[in-house]
């Protein structure tokens, strides 16, 4: 009878992610779902400003192909004190841009816990769960969890009405341009029939 081989324990799967810093305070991210990490300088560089009441937390977006990839600001997103942002996050297969502090590190995460019954509102929303990572519980998010459908419609209908509003004006321009070019014009015909009419009244005069 041989003797039985000792089962080998299959090794945990692991995941590759990157703490960040907001106000702070920790998160966790998927690294596979940040496409590229910029300077808060070179972002201001090509970003345009948006507003909308119902959305304060997003101020600018930038444009990418035929798509609007908006800049959320992560601190008012998660309700915590305003800091100064160092970086944006891009995120990939969404049309988010993230502003936080910082990089922690890279590391990985073997375990991701469901999050707790005390998370009840919108933020579980935001986060896939939570992980332990040197005995600190560091809570993971989504990266579709920033931004919702519904937030979306909002922004892309707020930047129609703007584009709208910019091309009614550029037209109101335009036609006030060519109605003061006609205008001038006008003046300037005047000026010559009464030119004409005097040179008419000196010769009559000169007879």
């Amino acid at each position: 009878m041989r003797p039985l081989s000792p089962t080998k324990t299959p090794a945990a799967r692991t995941e590759q992610i990157i703490l960040f810093r907001v106000s702070g305070q920790l998160f966790a991210i998927s690294s596979a779902s940040v496409q590229e990490v910029r300077g808060i300088d070179t972002l201001s560089a090509v970003a345009k400003d948006i507003s909308h009441p119902s959305l304060p937390k997003v101020k600018h977006f930038v444009r990418r192909g035929e798509n609007s990839v908006y800049v959320v600001n992560a601190a008012m997103h998660f309700g915590l004190p305003p800091a100064p942002p160092a970086l944006v996050f891009v995120l990939r297969r969404t049309r988010t841009a993230l502003l936080i502090d910082g990089i922690e590190k890279m590391t990985s995460m073997s375990r991701l816990q469901a999050l707790p019954q005390a998370f009840c509102h919108e933020e579980r929303g935001w986060y896939r769960g939570l992980t332990a990572l040197d005995q600190t519980v560091v809570p993971v998010v989504k990266p579709d969890g920033f931004l919702t459908l519904e937030d979306l419609f909002v922004l892309d209908a707020s930047l129609s009405r703007e584009a709208d509003v910019a091309a009614r004006d550029a037209e109101a321009i335009r036609d006030a341009a060519e109605n003061g070019e006609a205008a001038a014009g006008n003046v300037e015909e005047i000026r010559d029939a009464d030119d004409s009419s005097e040179n008419v009244q000196d010769a009559g005069l000169t007879q």
